[in-house]
């Protein structure tokens, strides 16, 4: 099929994804320290938002059609989402939510596994990069939680299977801990931060990355960050131009993501599912695994090796076939 042509073309270039998140985080610890009260996410020049637009449009060009796309409103402001119906007896529907600086598009070498499975839907961030717009703050932690449920009531779905990645994977466990009922069951891609920290080497090669350095050490603040190669950063296809322009044209409105306490890892009751990645630091490697493995009993977890924070793209035939197992698995299919 065509998408399946244009998806294995992204290949090596979604290594670079992490970028996008320390550059991101780093930006976010800069925001804390000049301005006293959050903000609201937006497009720096109305250029930027088409330039988004027309590379957001190419990415899905390599995709089925969504059945559905829908504005919900929430508090927080109004949520852009793309649905792939699935099987009416197929069990509840996946929920994706998107590392930074991407959107919905960022799923797009996992689509093809899920897509005539199961309803999947694919939401575009709200105070970050995507086809959302946010209108209220997003003061701490929990609100990004918040504005996820209202999202999901929005859209009708009573309970969802919730996969988050990277900077998604922070929010899902926010709606996890804050509304249980409405997630069946919780997969989290190399979440950043939620199970610990970041090494500081991460923030060094994010402010190099960050500011107008040579070309040359820009290559190689990226290639640090993806855990790839500068050969990488410098292949261009539509995702990472995707990312390119959101990075570089969007000023993300974001509470850091937190660290969650012993408590409250315990507290999660629902199907759980950790995948790290063997080569990244940045969603706490080997140590986060261990971590979550004994505070969360009924929790899958799994270190892939020569896995990056790229996981999804890493893995995307094998993490296609095992979710659908999992989410089966969660309903005692």
């Amino acid at each position: 099929m065509q998408y399946k042509r244009i998806v294995q073309r992204v290949g090596r270039v979604m290594k670079v994804v992490a970028v996008a998140v320390i550059l991101g985080l780093a930006a976010s610890k800069v925001v804390d320290l000049f301005t006293a009260d959050p903000q609201v996410g937006h497009w720096r020049t109305q250029e930027a938002r088409s330039a988004y637009e027309r590379a957001y449009r190419d990415v899905l060009a390599g995709l089925p059609a969504p059945d559905v796309t829908r504005e919900v409103k929430t508090d927080y402001g109004i949520v852009h989402a793309l649905m792939w119906n699935g099987p009416d007896d197929a069990g509840a529907p996946v929920l994706l939510m998107p590392g930074r600086s991407s959107g919905a598009p960022m799923w797009a070498e996992n689509l093809p596994s899920w897509i005539g499975q199961r309803t999947v839907i694919a939401l575009d961030p709200i105070g970050d990069a995507g086809l959302s717009a946010q209108s209220m703050p997003l003061g701490e932690p929990a609100d990004q939680g918040a504005w996820v449920s209202q999202a999901i009531d929005g859209l009708g779905m009573n309970t969802v299977h919730v996969v988050g990645h990277s900077f998604g994977g922070a929010t899902a466990t926010e709606l996890a801990l804050a509304h249980p009922e409405q997630v069946a069951s919780l997969t989290l891609l190399e979440p950043i931060m939620a199970a610990s920290g970041m090494p500081a080497s991460i923030y060094f090669w994010s402010t190099i990355a960050a500011l107008p350095t040579p070309q040359s050490w820009q290559d190689r603040a990226l290639a640090e960050i993806g855990g790839t190669t500068t050969d990488d950063v410098a292949e261009r296809s539509p995702m990472s131009v995707m990312i390119s322009e959101a990075t570089q044209g969007y000023t993300a409105a974001l509470p850091m993501p937190r660290t969650l306490t012993d408590d409250q890892w315990r507290s999660l009751t629902m199907p759980v599912r950790l995948d790290i990645g063997g080569e990244s630091a940045l969603a706490g490697g080997p140590g986060a695994a261990e971590r979550v493995t004994r505070l969360v009993s009924q929790a899958e977890v799994t270190v892939w090796p020569g896995g990056t924070h790229s996981l999804p793209m890493d893995e995307a035939d094998a993490l296609g076939r095992e979710l659908l197992d999992f989410w089966d698995a969660s309903e005692g299919r």
